[in-house]
């Protein structure tokens, strides 16, 4: 009985360490006051822009825009909040009914003494259909 309760949670653990990693894809940038990050997601046939920027640090909420497509939104996240991080998702569900691949981006610190914001921007992508191009930081 005791082997059997070693096991199931020897096994329990290994598959929630598997399930901890669903990203295809992580990467860590930092940005200044108004400068543009702009990332080329490329599936099938199309081509989107995925770009976003930050304009304001007040009271520790960071203002951000950010764009994909044609869609453009705006948010304030914050430090140590469930507010920290936003989903985009990259193309629709369709008719099969699965999480389509999305971007997380969190906000993960503010530099003081550079000025930038630090985030770290996850790609969800369970079936590999996305290509992603980073691209420069603009001014």
């Amino acid at each position: 009985m005791r082997s059997f309760f070693l096991s199931f949670i020897i096994l329990t653990l290994l598959f929630s360490l598997s399930e901890a990693n669903d990203f295809a894809d992580t990467k860590t940038i930092k940005l200044k006051k108004d400068e543009m990050k702009e990332i080329l997601v490329k599936y099938s046939t199309y081509k989107k822009y995925f770009k976003f920027r930050w304009t304001l640090y007040k009271n520790e909420g960071l203002v951000m825009f950010y764009s994909y497509g044609t869609k453009v939104m705006q948010n304030i996240l914050y430090l140590n909040t469930t507010n920290q991080s936003f989903k985009v998702y990259l193309k629709t569900k369709g008719a099969d009914f699965y999480e389509p691949p999305y971007f997380l981006l969190k906000f993960k610190e503010f530099d003081f003494k550079e000025h930038k914001a630090v985030f770290e921007l996850f790609l969800a992508d369970k079936r590999s259909q996305m290509k992603i191009e980073y691209k420069k930081n603009k001014k």
